[in-house]
């Protein structure tokens, strides 16, 4: 198992845009569920996303799309415990667990995992934040409402970014009062989980509310329905460009973010010629 130092296990504290990869080890994730379901498939496909540049891998055995049903603690055990021993055997970049689950969360940590990403910020499962404290595990934290197969049953607000800000802080709070280090949390605003249309474009436009939060934030747009429904392209696997389009905007916004992506070498191409061009557009000005 190959170990990494704080540091490296942080590269969101490096002063620049990180690209986390994704790796759905699921039967029905509504991009790729099923393609990496065998330990074969998964293993080469997080090889790929770290050649291609990913700075973390994000690995998920629960599908949480809109409409997906909760599965058992075995059978998400199963799916992902092979596939991570395997990758952090090999792959020299932190490895987060996309999980809801305390026991998960354990399990990930002593086969090498470093971040814990909740959809449900650490507050379905009780034991979820004593579990990250005692390890010392880094930690996002996701805005939603309901689970799953609820949420977009909950997709009315009398305004969207602020009670997405306010959800964000008392759950950063909660985590702090327990004793998690703030350089380890992460903050995501849950594009794409209950929020409609209008409520994801009126965060992403608004992104620069959730700074004030002093964290870093992590951005889940890669091909979200609402991008689909936008372009007309019913295939998520060919709204990439779109998404990129997404990042781009919030990188232009924000400076930094850390992009939770199903491309990654697209991803890291379109972030290097914005950076490029970033520079020299303030070695002008300057």
């Amino acid at each position: 198992m190959t170990l990494l130092p704080l540091q490296a296990r942080r590269p969101w504290l490096q002063g620049r845009s990180c690209i986390m990869g994704i790796l759905n080890i699921t039967p029905d994730s509504f991009s790729d569920g099923g393609r990496f379901i065998s330990i074969d498939a998964a293993v080469e496909q997080g090889r790929k996303l770290w050649q291609d540049g990913a700075d973390i891998l994000d690995l998920g055995a629960e599908s949480t799309r809109p409409g997906a049903a909760d599965i058992t603690l075995q059978e998400e055990m199963d799916r992902l415990l092979p596939v991570l021993e395997v990758l952090r055997g090999e792959i020299p970049i932190p490895i987060s667990v996309d999980t809801r689950k305390a026991a998960v969360m354990r399990a990930a940590h002593a086969l090498g995992a470093t971040l814990i990403n909740d959809i449900s910020a650490l507050s379905d499962d009780p034991d979820a934040l004593r579990t990250v404290t005692d390890l010392g595990l880094d930690v996002c934290l996701m805005h939603k409402r309901g689970s799953p197969a609820t949420m977009q049953q909950n997709t009315q607000y009398e305004n969207v970014v602020l009670s997405v800000k306010e959800y964000l802080q008392e759950r950063l709070a909660a985590c702090m009062a327990a004793g998690l280090a703030r350089d380890g949390i992460l903050l995501d605003p849950g594009i794409g989980f209950a929020k409609d249309d209008p409520g994801n474009f009126q965060l992403l436009r608004q992104i620069r509310e959730l700074q004030s939060l002093g964290q870093p934030l992590l951005l889940g747009i890669s091909r979200k329905g609402f991008l689909g429904r936008l372009t007309g392209l019913a295939d998520p696997g060919q709204r990439d460009v779109a998404s990129h389009s997404a990042m781009l905007w919030v990188e232009n916004q924000l400076g930094r973010a850390i992009y939770r992506v199903h491309d990654v070498a697209g991803a890291r191409q379109a972030l290097r010629v914005w950076q490029r061009l970033s520079e020299r557009e303030e070695r002008s000005n300057g």
